[in-house]
């Protein structure tokens, strides 16, 4: 069994900002940072609070 810890010191992409202001950076981060996402859209449609609706009218 692979040892838990090794993704725990893996590289962690650069940050922006500082405290509690601080995120990583966008434009670092790439499908091995796990951002790919092609269904974010259409889950979102599907998850959205109907409150959001009614408010764009």
């Amino acid at each position: 069994m692979a040892d838990p810890l090794d993704k725990a010191t893996s590289k962690a992409p650069p940050t922006l900002g500082e405290g509690c202001l601080s995120r990583y950076d966008p434009d670092a981060l790439d499908s091995e940072d796990g951002t790919d996402f092609p269904g974010a859209a259409e889950l979102w449609e599907r998850v959205k609070p109907a409150s959001d609706e009614s408010a764009l009218d």
